[in-house]
């Protein structure tokens, strides 16, 4: 409405200008005399404009009628498209002009009239290649689907704009959550371009997301191939895939496939946890807890890590605590000073009912880098000294508001994730998930120091009937729900008395 209402206002104003001007020459007085063949011809000021205007008007058609003519004159020597050139030359002319208007548009968001412009330049040039591919990524800018889906169909049946249409639609099903269609285009739009990165990440996450491991094993060599992909990351994101794989086969039933599946993801990347773990399992399961003990051992002096922890004790479930901890020193030798490491032997030390010796093992890690699971550990060390309720569930009232530690976070989009998978949750990243504490938000606490003693709990007198200096055994521990019996971290240990 506005632009109509301009176009209409700058005409109006265009018609006054030459009116006033037309007027003007024609009260002016002198002109322009001419002597052509000894006769004199006199032209006023407005009729000397007309005979200038006239007068290029006229060469104007002058050069065109010589171009024509030399057109013509080539024509009868033999050139067959002479006059045809001739013709479509002007054609081309404004046919190219609207394809420059309508990428112009394209890039400047207007998908309304690169569409339109792609019209036009359609119409004038005998280009579909060019034409079709403004048509199809205009409709798109402008949110016309169908008609963008059609214009890349069209592109799909040219051999030389092939992987443009079958790109161009994959992107169409991917955005309207068809994934299955998307991974068949993905597939061929890689077959078409192996060397195109684009399509294949896409072709790797959706193969992955459809848990096809061997066809996505199968990608990630192509791309090493072709240069994609360092050598290093292709070891760790094969390691990733094979673990995938090898969960499968567990899955099926075929435990003999599913080691062997998980050796070599533990063999491609020793450092990944999952595959460590696994590797592990398998050993221990053919009767190998050596072997099984030199992966975790490996594993956990690149990345300390309760999972691993975890697994080192599952290679002998039955054994005493005393003997646990002499084992676990294979463990804890490599990073002695690594939180992870000091809050094991603390769990070590509290299911042998050594607490000044799993005191000595924390340290200050409570005061210094408190989390849940170190808070925690601390009030089960207070509760098996003898200390007072009071002070235990003060400890815990304090795992509430501290960091709950690392966990399995999407480096991609920062979703937490219980488990480690291979593929985000949120995001559907591929191999993203990394072991680290979150980002840690205030905590906001109803009634600030007046709910205090509802979680805390009243203060005690120590000289009572209950003597308040006994000392925790291993059984009341146990009641409070902190330690396992093979004194193995429990997963987000209770954080509430």
């Amino acid at each position: 409405m506005l632009w109509s209402l301009i176009k209409i206002v700058v005409f109006v104003a265009v018609v006054g200008a030459l009116a006033w001007g037309a007027g003007y020459l024609l009260e002016s007085q002198g002109g322009v005399q001419v002597t052509l063949m000894g006769t004199e011809y006199s032209f006023g000021p407005f009729q000397s404009v007309v005979a200038v205007i006239l007068l290029i008007l006229a060469v104007w058609l002058l050069l065109k009628l010589m171009s024509l003519l030399v057109a013509t004159w080539h024509f009868l020597n033999g050139d067959e498209t002479a006059l045809s050139r001739y013709f479509d030359r002007n054609r081309e002319r404004k046919g190219y002009e609207a394809l420059s208007d309508g990428l112009m548009a394209l890039a400047s968001g207007e998908g309304r009239v690169a569409m339109a412009k792609a019209a036009k330049a359609d119409k004038y040039l005998n280009r579909p290649a060019l034409t079709n591919l403004l048509t199809a990524q205009a409709a798109e800018l402008a949110g016309d689907r169908r008609k963008a889906e059609e214009t890349y169909r069209k592109l799909v049946a040219d051999e030389k704009t092939r992987f443009v249409g079958v790109r161009g639609i994959m992107k169409q099903k991917l955005a309207e959550g068809d994934t299955e269609t998307a991974l068949q285009l993905a597939e061929k739009a890689f077959a078409l371009k192996p060397k195109h990165e684009e399509t294949g990440d896409v072709l790797l996450r959706l193969q992955a997301e459809k848990e096809d491991w061997a066809g996505a094993r199968k990608t990630l060599s192509t791309k090493l191939k072709n240069g994609q992909l360092p050598r290093d990351v292709h070891k760790r994101r094969d390691a990733v895939l094979a673990l995938s794989e090898a969960r499968e086969v567990f899955a099926e039933g075929n435990d003999i496939e599913a080691r062997e599946e998980a050796i070599e993801a533990n063999r491609l990347s020793p450092d990944l946890i999952p595959a460590a773990v696994m590797a592990a399992q398998g050993y221990s399961d053919q009767k190998k807890p050596r072997y099984a003990s030199r992966v975790l051992t490996k594993a956990w002096s690149v990345h300390p890590h309760p999972d691993l922890a975890a697994a080192f004790a599952a290679i002998e479930p039955d054994e005493k605590p005393a003997a646990r901890i002499k084992r676990f020193g294979a463990l804890t030798r490599s990073q002695p000073d690594h939180p992870e490491t000091r809050m094991l032997l603390t769990e070590l030390h509290i299911a042998n009912e050594d607490f000044p010796a799993a005191r000595r093992a924390l340290g200050k890690l409570a005061e210094e880098d408190p989390t849940a699971r170190s808070v925690t550990l601390m009030a089960a060390i207070e509760r098996g000294e003898g200390a007072s309720d009071t002070v235990v569930k003060g400890w815990l009232a304090r795992a509430l508001t501290v960091s709950r530690g690392p966990q399995w976070i999407c480096e991609n989009c920062q979703h937490i994730h219980a488990n480690w998978k291979p593929i985000c949750e949120n995001c559907k990243s591929f191999d993203t998930l990394a072991w680290k504490t979150p980002p840690m938000s205030e905590v906001a606490m109803p009634g600030g120091v007046q709910m205090l003693p509802l979680i805390v709990g009243a203060p005690q007198d120590d000289t009572g009937a209950d003597g308040g200096g006994k000392v925790a055994t291993r059984s009341d521990i146990e009641d409070a729900e902190l330690l396992d019996e093979d004194g193995s971290r429990k997963a987000d240990a209770q954080a509430t008395p």
